[in-house]
């Protein structure tokens, strides 16, 4: 494989299967399905298609904070979507997602279902059907909106571009690590900047800036990423750190972050949530079972 110095662009580019790296097996350059394979759908009005990652971790938790707020509208299963064997190319996740990537929501509390895909348009849509976390002020909402989309925006350069080079590319290259690196701490002084002037991203209230924020730099920031703690000096954002806790502290954070989780500690996996009880009877049985 080439190095950073001595690979020359092609004139025209050709994909190259084996070009390395975790997620090669399952990343190309068409869209569409591979299989046929249709989608399970539960009982709830809202059907979850996800996995764990940052991205799935904004939907189920913004699920559970509307259930704890008292939106029984909200209930919802949450199938999991194993995108590293190519769930994410079924054809049923393709007509809900033509992106192939998770979470994919269908609501079928409507007479003809609707898809929504991309998780920052999943959170409005919610925020919207059930008018919680997102203020009804115009000031407010444009604030909130502010911050998600600035999420949005930036956490590709987290993910796709510190993360990739950083911790999965089969190549370490100095020069994508430091410009993604800069990028990364510069976000950070970004938010560290705003907590020491607000409690939330958009003000006092906690939002749907929060919720999308959290799973990548909130967990960013508690070592949960990249294992980049040391290396990104990430002690150094101490009010980064206080918002991270403080949403962390939250119940249906806690569960939010369970849901569609297949590695790290069994007692904080979930790997389908059907109903509220699954929280203690799917974990539990886990940890029984894997303790006997």
């Amino acid at each position: 494989m080439a190095t950073s110095t001595d690979y020359t662009p092609p004139k025209v580019w050709t994909w190259a299967r084996s070009n390395g790296g975790e997620f090669a097996n399952i990343n190309r350059p068409v869209a569409g399905s591979t299989h046929e394979k249709s989608l399970p759908v539960g009982r709830h009005p809202l059907q979850l298609y996800s996995l764990a990652t940052p991205n799935g971790v904004k939907v189920t938790i913004m699920l559970e904070e509307l259930l704890a707020a008292g939106h029984a509208g909200a209930e919802y299963d949450a199938w999991l979507i194993k995108i590293n064997e190519g769930d994410q190319f079924g054809s049923g996740f393709v007509e809900v997602n033509p992106n192939s990537k998770i979470p994919a929501l269908l609501d079928c509390s409507t007479p003809s279902p609707i898809r929504i895909f991309e998780s920052g348009s999943i959170l409005l849509y919610l925020a919207e059907k059930f008018g919680a976390f997102l203020p009804k002020d115009i000031a407010g909402r444009a604030e909130t909106l502010n911050w998600l989309f600035w999420q949005m925006g930036s956490a590709p350069y987290l993910g796709g571009g510190f993360g990739h080079f950083y911790a999965y590319a089969p190549t370490k290259i100095q020069y994508a690590i430091d410009r993604f690196t800069m990028e990364v701490k510069r976000q950070l002084d970004v938010l560290d900047r705003r907590f020491a002037e607000n409690e939330y991203l958009a003000g006092q209230d906690y939002t749907i800036a929060d919720i999308a924020a959290f799973p990548w730099y909130g967990a960013l920031v508690k070592g949960w990423l990249y294992g980049a703690t040391e290396f990104l000096s990430l002690q150094d954002y101490r009010h980064v750190q206080r918002w991270a806790d403080a949403i962390l502290a939250r119940p249906a954070v806690k569960r939010g972050r369970m849901v569609n989780r297949t590695w790290g500690d069994l007692s904080e996996q979930l790997h389908e949530r059907h109903d509220a009880s699954d929280f203690e009877t799917k974990t539990q049985d886990r940890v029984s079972v894997t303790g006997a």
